[in-house]
């Protein structure tokens, strides 16, 4: 039986969980013995009794070193944090399996510490866009939610109606949304502008986004012409040139000048996010107007904005939203919990009749493209 733990998550301000009662479930139909610690789900609203009666061994985190030593997958949200503040990593067996969030560009500290300690770690954040790890794609789960959440932020902040509205008074005219980016969250922040019922324009370095955003009933806005224009590289976005990005800001000023809400999602994995709205371009914004920078974590698309917070600058509110998905925890870890158990089930079917012994197949690109540090379990060859 594979030995699976699912303690509490340790970052503050992080409400979500890596198993639900549900994915218990799941994994345990597939030969997995569930250790959830107490309390991991009380956040996103899953109690103990729950993931007890789903057939999960719950434990006293007071109480759990064995269980660590003996535990051959842990199964996190914050991967990197838990990593760095639970002295009971430490404990776990060399070969064990840590998979999760782990903020793996540039993090050779976090690398080291589990290479010392001779364990596996899937990195979530590099698992590759192919059809085969779409149910697995815990960054596009995630993004939905981020991009839903941002646009409802951006009504509640707005002085004005969203939809249009005929009173006895006059007509209401629709607020207009610009959307920075076209990938998974600029989508869904699209769709649920449109579902409030405003007028929704979307800027994507992209030429290819039109469709998408036009089948949602959206407004592109062509990029500038450049004799060399961004593209995707496995299913992300390139980092557009300064050239570009400077010609960009140019076009999107005077789309600036009109918009009510704009809704910033413009990454690029292991970069810092592009800035896209300078200063002098949020002086041409109307005083009222709110931007929701949910790239705020990785630098921010717009100047000013600030994580977990909100800035005014030029009477202009800056909302910067790093957090989003915490904020929708039960539906947020039920998408999270599924990707994870996707991708957990990935790697136990590849380990045949052993399954305790966990055996990471290095030809699939599935697992070669999220592994972060590999270490086979005793007895077992790499």
């Amino acid at each position: 039986m594979t030995r699976v733990l699912v303690p509490r998550e340790c970052r503050p301000g992080e409400t979500r969980v890596a198993a639900t009662p549900e994915t218990v479930r799941r994994l345990s139909a597939k030969g997995c013995t569930l250790h959830v610690e107490q309390g991991a789900g009380a956040a996103s609203g899953f109690d103990d009794a729950a993931y007890s009666e789903a057939g999960a061994q719950l434990i006293d985190p007071a109480a759990a070193a064995d269980l660590w030593r003996q535990a051959d997958v842990v199964l996190a949200v914050q991967a990197a944090a838990l990593a760095e503040q639970r002295p009971e990593l430490e404990t776990l067996r060399p070969g064990a399996l840590l998979l999760g969030l782990l903020e793996p560009h540039g993090n050779e500290p976090l690398k080291q510490r589990l290479e010392q300690r001779r364990l596996s770690a899937m990195a979530l954040e590099l698992l590759p866009r192919i059809s085969r790890a779409q149910s697995m794609d815990v960054l596009s789960s995630q993004a939905n939610i981020a991009g839903y959440k941002a646009v409802l932020l951006a009504s509640a902040a707005l002085d004005r109606y969203v939809p249009m509205l005929m009173t006895a008074a006059g007509t209401i005219q629709p607020a207009r949304a610009l959307i920075l980016g076209a990938g998974v969250a600029g989508l869904q922040a699209l769709a649920t502008a449109r579902r409030l019922g405003a007028v929704v324009y979307v800027s994507d370095v992209r030429a290819a986004a039109k469709e998408q955003v036009e089948s949602l009933g959206g407004r592109f806005i062509a990029p500038p012409e450049q004799e060399q224009k961004p593209g995707e590289s496995g299913g992300y976005a390139q980092q557009a040139t300064e050239a570009f990005l400077a010609e960009q800001r140019r076009q999107l000023t005077e789309q600036l000048s009109l918009a009510d809400m704009v809704i910033c999602t413009a990454q690029v994995p292991g970069r810092p996010a592009p800035r896209l709205i300078d200063d002098a371009m949020l002086q041409h914004m109307r005083a009222g107007s709110v931007v929701v920078d949910l790239a705020v974590a990785q630098g921010g698309n717009c100047a000013g904005s600030e994580p977990g917070t909100t800035v005014v600058r030029h009477g202009v509110q800056l909302i910067g939203a790093d957090q989003l998905p915490c904020s929708v925890a039960n539906h947020a870890s039920a998408l999270y919990a599924r990707n994870v158990a996707a991708l957990l089930e990935h790697v136990l079917a590849a380990s045949g009749s052993e399954p305790s012994a966990l055996q990471l197949d290095l030809e699939d690109p599935i697992v070669s493209g999220c592994l972060f540090t590999h270490h086979a379990p005793a007895g077992v060859a790499a």
